[in-house]
C-alpha cells in the first residue's frame, strides 16, 4: 500500500505528513515521540491504512515541519494537529500518540473533544507535579555535548541503546537520524513533556481510550495503571517485548491492537 507525503500550510509554515489508505474511510491521526518524525510510523500506516485512512504527521518544529518561530508546548502541538485536522477536512479523527505523541494526544482530545472520536495512548506518561520534580533532577534525556571529532554521535547512540532490541540496529539507525535532524531541538519535546500540567487536563478527556502498555518500556509502563486511575473508561492491553520504540520495533502488534480498539466504537 502506497504511503503519501505532503505538506499543508498552516500557523507556523509548512507541516509535513504522511498519509495511507482511502480518504474516505475513518481517519486515524498518529502522533509520535520525542525526536522522533512520522517515521515511527512508516511500518505501522499501511497496516492501519488497509481499513482506515491513517496519518502521521511530524509534530511541529520535528520531521520536515516549520516550527513557526514559536516556543515548544504541548498545548501548541495539539493546536498544530487540530489545524492539520481542519485543513485535510477531517471533522472527527481517532488519535494514536505514542509517547510524548500521547500527551499531545491527550491534551487534543481534552482541547477540541468534538474532533476527537476514540484515544489510544501509548507508552504515555502521567505528567503530574511529582513527574515535574523528578525530572528536573535527571540530566537531560538526549542532549550531548558536540565535538570537534564527532563522537558525540556515538554518545546519542549510547544514550538510547539499552532501551531499544540490541538485534534491531535500524531501529537505533532512524532514532539518530531524526535526533541529528532537529539538532538543538533534540531536547525541547521531553522539556515540554516535563512542563505540561496533565493533572489539571485530563479530567476533560471522556473519549473511549485505550492505554497501550510496552512491558520493557522503564519509563512508560509504571504510568499506565495512573493513566487508567485518571481515565476510568480506559482499559489497558500489554504488549509483551515491546520498549522505548514500540511502533516500528512491533509495528504488527502495535497496529493490530490498535484496529481491535478502533473496531469496538459506535
Amino acid at each position: 500500500m502506497t504511503i503519501r507525503r505532503t505538506f499543508a500550510d498552516l500557523s507556523v509554515g509548512q507541516v509535513h505528513y504522511a498519509t495511507c489508505g482511502d480518504a474516505d474511510a475513518p481517519a486515524v491521526l498518529l502522533l509520535h515521540q520525542s525526536p522522533r518524525s512520522w517515521a515511527e510510523y512508516r511500518a505501522v500506516l499501511p497496516l492501519i491504512g488497509a481499513r482506515c485512512r491513517a496519518i502521521a504527521m511530524d509534530t511541529a518544529g520535528f520531521g520536515d515541519s516549520a516550527d513557526g518561530g514559536v516556543p515548544a508546548s504541548i498545548e501548541q502541538w495539539a493546536r498544530v494537529a487540530c489545524e492539520l485536522l481542519d485543513e485535510l477536512g477531517i471533522a472527527r479523527a481517532n488519535v494514536v500518540g505514542h509517547h510524548t505523541g500521547g500527551v499531545v494526544a491527550i491534551e487534543l482530545a481534552a482541547a477540541f473533544p468534538d474532533r476527537v472520536r476514540g484515544l489510544v495512548l501509548s507508552s504515555t506518561p502521567y505528567t503530574d507535579e511529582a513527574f515535574r520534580r523528578a525530572r528536573a533532577q535527571r540530566p537531560p534525556i538526549d542532549e550531548v555535548a558536540p565535538s570537534e571529532d564527532g563522537s558525540h554521535l556515538a554518545a546519542l547512540w549510547q544514550k538510547r541503546q539499552g532501551f531499544y532490541p540490541p538485534e534491531r540496529p535500524d531501529l537505533l539507525e532512524a532514532f539518530v537520524l531524526d535526533a541529528l535532524k532537529v539538532g538543538h531541538r533534540v531536547e525541547e519535546g521531553h522539556r515540554a513533556v516535563a512542563s505540561y500540567r496533565m493533572e489539571d487536563r485530563i479530567g476533560r478527556v471522556t473519549q473511549p481510550t485505550l492505554i497501550i502498555r510496552a512491558t520493557h518500556d522503564p519509563f512508560a509502563a509504571p504510568h499506565a495503571a495512573e493513566l487508567q486511575h485518571q481515565l476510568p473508561q480506559a482499559r489497558i492491553v500489554d504488549i509483551e517485548g515491546g520498549m522505548v520504540p514500540l511502533p516500528d520495533q512491533m509495528p504488527g502488534a502495535f497496529a493490530r491492537t490498535v484496529l481491535d480498539f478502533l473496531s469496538t466504537l459506535p
